[in-house]
């Protein structure tokens, strides 16, 4: 059977459909649900969706800056997904294989060919790579369903739970604290920085919404000089430590805190996860001016 009107549109839809499966599948077998096998999943998927193109490869490579792509084989309708294998982080690998899956499931007809690099693995919100943002979406959704992530988390959030989260779905904390961010109802802002320059950052809607962001992708954003971040004494801080919220939000009121934890990494730099009281924002104040 060809694919049909019926085939997901969007990366909730779609991994939603395969999760369901999934879970099917796995309390049919009395199988382990997590972390899900992507190459499995991408092996079969085209039987999940009654499609005729299916992806018949699942390889590795070592080229460099190359984090994956989904190539159409010549002469064939079939499919190749192709990863980086020499990436050490078992979870950016099946980060990198879900990403590219998602390009399959979403976006085939528009492409032949789909290479993606470290750049685009990391950048999830930026408007004109929408086909790059909804393969993230639809690998977040599939490696960390909502509802089973939720559970996992109890009070509020730390590096310490996503850590384990991390572990339990077998992604990069980056990914997990990503997935966490974007689905929650909390302010919370993830900032991945470097050598002092923050180098993407990415907020809650409810952050968002009460000007808690940095604008990294127009300017250059300097990482706060009295920040627990630019404290090169700390290499971690898991839980967490009360600040001034006008050390990363000027418009904030004097006696707004947020709670900042951090992790250090020679390879990645900082990560760092802010939380904004749920009754404050820190927008400028109004001025008739």
């Amino acid at each position: 059977m060809t694919e049909t009107s019926k085939a997901p549109i969007t990366p909730y839809k779609a991994a939603f459909q395969l999760t369901t499966i999934l879970k099917v599948f796995n309390a049919a077998h009395a199988s382990v649900r997590f972390p899900v096998d992507v190459v499995t999943v991408a092996e079969h998927c085209h039987e999940f969706f009654h499609w005729d193109d299916a992806i018949e490869k699942v390889v590795g490579a070592d080229i460099e800056n190359f984090e994956g792509c989904l190539a159409r084989i010549d002469d064939d309708r079939g499919w190749a997904l192709i990863f980086n294998e020499s990436i050490q982080s078992s979870g950016r690998r099946r980060f990198t294989q879900a990403h590219e899956l998602g390009h399959y499931v979403l976006h085939r007809s528009l492409r032949s060919l789909f290479e993606c690099t470290s750049e685009d693995m990391d950048d999830w919100q930026s408007e004109d790579r929408r086909m790059e943002s909804e393969a993230d979406v639809f690998a977040a959704n599939l490696l960390m369903p909502l509802d089973d992530f939720r559970e996992q988390i109890s009070g509020s959030v730390d590096f310490s739970q996503l850590r384990l989260c991390a572990q339990r779905y077998d992604v990069s904390l980056t990914a997990a604290a990503l997935r966490w961010v974007s689905a929650s109802d909390k302010k919370l802002v993830l900032v991945a920085s470097n050598d002092g320059f923050v180098r993407w950052s990415s907020s809650s809607d409810a952050a968002f919404k009460a000007g808690a962001f940095l604008r990294s992708r127009r300017d250059t954003v300097e990482i706060p000089a009295d920040s627990l971040t630019a404290d090169q004494t700390v290499a971690r801080e898991l839980d967490g430590v009360s600040v001034p919220a006008k050390i990363w939000f000027p418009n904030a009121r004097p006696g707004t805190k947020v709670r900042e934890m951090k992790i250090d990494s020679e390879q990645y730099g900082a990560l760092t996860l802010l939380e904004l009281p749920s009754t404050d924002d820190v927008w400028a104040p109004w001025s008739a001016e």
